[in-house]
C-alpha cells in the first residue's frame, strides 16, 4: 500500500520522522525513489539508507510506503479555515475558457487545449475529477465526449494496465484543483 501526503514543505516532514528513503529501480539499478519514504522497519542499505527492495516489490511483500508530495500551493493558504474557506467556496467555472487562468493552475495548466477539446465546459468538481482523469493515457480515448458518456467508462480500470486515475485520487486532485481556482481568482483581473 502506498500513502500520498501533500504538504507545502517536504523536507519539514522529513526531518520530523524516523524513515528509510524508499527504492526504485531503473536500469537495473536501484536508486532513491523521489517521494517515497518507510516509517516502519525495511531492509536497508546502511551506506546508502536506501530500502533494498524496489518499491513496487516492497508494496506486495506488505509494505506501507508514504510519498510525501511537495504542494507549493500550500504556501499560500492562511490557516486551515482558509483551507475549508477556499475548498467549500464554488469556483467561476468561467474562468476555465481564459488560457492565461488555466496556465497557471495545478494538475491542468498544460492541458488548455485538451479542455477545449470537451464539447461540455467543466462545470462541477465532478467533471473536473473526470477530466482529470481523461487526461491520463488509459483514457485520452474519451477525449471529446460529452461528460454522460466519459462518466460511464473513465472510473473501470484499463485490462491492458495502463496508467489511469482511481476515483478517489481524481476528486482529490479535482479538490487540489478548486483550491487553486480560488485562491487564484482573488486576485484574477477575469474575475
Amino acid at each position: 500500500m502506498d500513502i500520498d501526503i501533500d504538504s507545502a514543505d517536504r523536507l519539514s516532514i522529513t526531518k520530523l520522522l524516523q524513515h528509510t528513503s524508499a527504492g526504485i529501480v531503473r536500469n537495473g539499478k536501484l536508486i532513491k525513489h523521489n517521494t517515497g519514504v518507510y516509517v516502519n522497519p525495511v531492509p536497508c542499505d546502511p551506506e546508502s539508507g536506501i530500502c533494498t527492495i524496489d518499491h513496487k516489490q516492497a508494496e506486495k511483500m506488505g509494505y506501507t510506503k508514504l510519498d510525501l508530495l511537495n504542494v507549493t500551493l500550500y504556501e499560500r493558504v492562511q490557516n486551515r479555515d482558509h483551507l475549508n474557506q477556499l475548498f467549500n467556496t464554488e469556483p467561476d467555472w468561467n474562468l476555465l475558457q481564459h488560457r492565461e487562468f488555466v496556465e497557471n493552475l495545478i494538475h491542468i495548466g498544460n492541458h488548455f487545449a485538451t479542455m477545449q477539446k470537451m464539447p461540455e465546459k467543466i462545470q462541477s468538481v465532478d467533471h473536473m475529477a473526470m477530466f482529470l482523469a481523461l487526461i491520463r493515457p488509459a483514457k485520452r480515448d474519451l477525449i471529446g465526449l460529452p461528460w454522460s458518456q466519459v462518466e460511464q467508462s473513465v472510473w473501470q480500470k484499463p485490462e491492458d494496465g495502463s496508467y489511469y486515475f482511481k476515483k478517489a485520487h481524481a476528486y482529490s486532485y479535482a479538490y487540489l484543483v478548486i483550491v487553486n481556482m480560488n485562491l487564484d481568482s482573488e486576485s484574477s483581473p477575469l474575475a
